[in-house]
């Protein structure tokens, strides 16, 4: 799979991608860690799809955040650019569940081991010092904190927190649940139809989660709401839930206990 983000006018963010694409090493890392993920621990997908969805909804939260006059940290404490604040959220994306290739529990602080190295590698030809450092370091940030447990300091932690949680639609929930198994966790999953990243009326950011079901409302409030508190962009984001329909989609046939 060719790994594609809206690249606009950013040259530096296009560079990234096409190392990103010749980078056989990284390539492998997300495939390892889907293994470890689905195939060794029964759990959701969080492979080269899953990093795919999260890069494409960070970036156009990121834009939409600057378009409504929000000043990403690595403009406003470094003195960079907003094209650089795009490189941060797309390598973070790309490199914020490698550590999942080591193990599933506690896979972010592995991710950090991987992840430094692998971060100056990719923008070592984008960057000179100590641009360089700051930029890796900026990633690092963001990778350990999108945990849920985890206090964002930066803009750009904050959109990885949020858009790693919005790939939640048709059973892709970042809540890991078992396949196969009925509960909350795993019949919300199935209630989110679509979930759309658009400008908001009120704040620059406006997130529309389009549900089959009302069990939906779990995926919205145990996992996106509480990713988006923890964030330092609660205050510039909106989320609007419908559950589409007159009638509402019958998930399971029968529970049995």
């Amino acid at each position: 799979m060719t790994f594609k983000v809206p690249i606009k006018n950013n040259e530096k963010l296009r560079v990234l991608v096409d190392h990103i694409n010749e980078d056989v090493e990284l390539l492998q890392l997300w495939k390892c860690a889907n293994i470890n993920a689905v195939d060794r621990s029964g759990i959701n997908d969080h492979g080269e799809v899953h990093i795919r969805i999260v890069s494409n909804a960070a970036l156009r939260i990121l834009r939409l955040l600057v378009k409504g006059g929000v000043d990403p940290s690595v403009v406003k404490d470094h003195g960079m650019q907003p094209e650089d604040a795009e490189v941060i959220v797309v390598l973070a994306a790309c490199l914020h569940d490698i550590g999942i290739s080591a193990h599933r529990d506690d896979h972010e602080r592995y991710s950090l081991f991987l992840a430094y190295p692998k971060a100056r590698e990719l923008l070592r030809d984008i960057y000179g010092e100590p641009g360089l450092t700051t930029m890796a370091s900026e990633v690092m940030h963001a990778i350990i904190s999108h945990s849920a447990k985890q206090t964002c300091l930066t803009i750009e932690s904050g959109v990885l927190k949020v858009a790693d949680a919005l790939d939640m639609t048709e059973g892709r929930s970042r809540i890991p649940f078992e396949a196969g198994k009925v509960n909350i966790h795993s019949v919300s999953a199935q209630a989110v139809d679509s979930v759309e990243i658009e400008k908001g009326s009120e704040r620059p950011v406006r997130l529309v989660i389009r549900l089959a079901n009302s069990a939906g409302i779990f995926q919205v409030d145990e996992l996106l709401r509480h990713k988006l508190k923890k964030s330092s962009i609660k205050d510039y984001v909106e989320i609007l839930a419908r559950i589409e329909g007159e009638t509402e989609r019958r998930l399971i046939k029968i529970y049995k206990a």
